[in-house]
């Protein structure tokens, strides 16, 4: 059972995003002094774990000071106008290329509709709000925010999407990394080992520059990463090579089946027996059924990412 409120130190609380299953998503609230930073925002239906876990933490509406989704993607942002409406005292902290999505939400909404259809687009994502205009800072690559003296620096992280931040946190060295240091459920955690898989989710994957943002945040020498899929990661120095060779693997992949026809199924396969693979060299006891079933969705939208890329060489 995922906790409601996890407490991971330093201020630092998770929350379930209560996004398709429990350990799926997650947000999480910065608390320094009397001021809140929530970090990622989940679904529309996320505001209600938000405004759960604030009174149990006896943290008034008015504290919370900055709402800052890593990208417009909707499992990060589409709680944001919800969260903006509901504390009047809130910024929105949002990338350059993702302001006027988070203004008029209707393109995101429309794309998103035409992956998932109306049904199951409402069932996931609810209603996302716009945000009023006044309400939104937008934040260039090495801003800093303060939160009741707390440097907050926000670092552009493209490679998963154009419109991508990560946030570094000096107090516990760590990153607020959305989804460019990838993916690691709660299933994929195998005693003192822990495994990973980057996310090349459409439309705007670029393995070079993800490459480059994985660099980038492992060059500040962090202590964890706090992982959108799924909460904090210790000693991501253990997991970044397997990240970085798997981001290498999947262009292999891509390349080798540019003109093979289906080729997205074909990707899908390929990555899927690799990813599985090396989850058995890691622990030979795994129920591989079980880590299919975990990671069915990721595969399929990293061979439509891969599948994206490639029509774009």
């Amino acid at each position: 059972m995922v906790s409601p409120v996890e407490s991971l130190g330093y201020g630092i609380y998770c929350i379930d995003a209560r996004y398709i299953n429990p350990g799926v998503a997650c947000c999480y609230l910065m608390v320094e002094g009397d001021e809140v930073a929530i970090i990622e925002t989940g679904t529309a239906y996320t505001a209600v774990a938000i405004a759960e876990a604030l009174a149990d933490l006896n943290l008034p509406a008015d504290t919370v000071r900055y709402i800052i989704p890593t990208h417009v993607h909707l499992d990060h942002a589409g709680g944001a106008g919800v969260l903006i409406q509901r504390y009047s005292g809130a910024k929105l902290v949002i990338h350059p290329r993702g302001a006027r999505h988070m203004i008029d939400p209707s393109k995101l909404i429309a794309g998103t509709k035409a992956v998932y259809g109306e049904k199951k687009f409402a069932e996931l994502y609810g209603e996302p709000l716009p945000v009023p205009e006044a309400r939104v800072i937008v934040a260039e690559d090495g801003d800093v925010l303060d939160l009741g003296g707390r440097p907050l620096e926000i670092r552009h992280t493209p490679g998963h999407a154009e419109h991508h931040f990560c946030v570094w946190d000096r107090q516990s060295r760590g990153w607020f990394t959305g989804d460019t240091f990838g993916i690691s459920y709660r299933e994929l955690i195998f005693g003192d080992k822990r495994f990973i898989i980057p996310t090349t989710s459409p439309v705007q994957f670029d393995p070079d520059k993800l490459l480059g943002s994985i660099g980038l945040m492992m060059g500040k020498c962090p202590q964890r990463m706090y992982l959108t899929h799924y909460s904090v990661l210790e000693q991501p120095e253990n997991v970044a090579k397997l990240l970085c060779e798997q981001v290498e693997a999947y262009r292999q992949i891509a390349l080798s089946l540019k003109n093979v026809p289906d080729r997205q199924r074909m990707i899908l396969g390929k990555i899927k027996e690799m990813t599985l693979a090396l989850i058995k060299t890691m622990q030979p006891q795994t129920d591989l059924q079980v880590m299919r079933e975990v990671l069915a969705l990721d595969f399929q939208l990293n061979a439509q990412g891969l599948d994206v890329w490639l029509s774009r060489q």
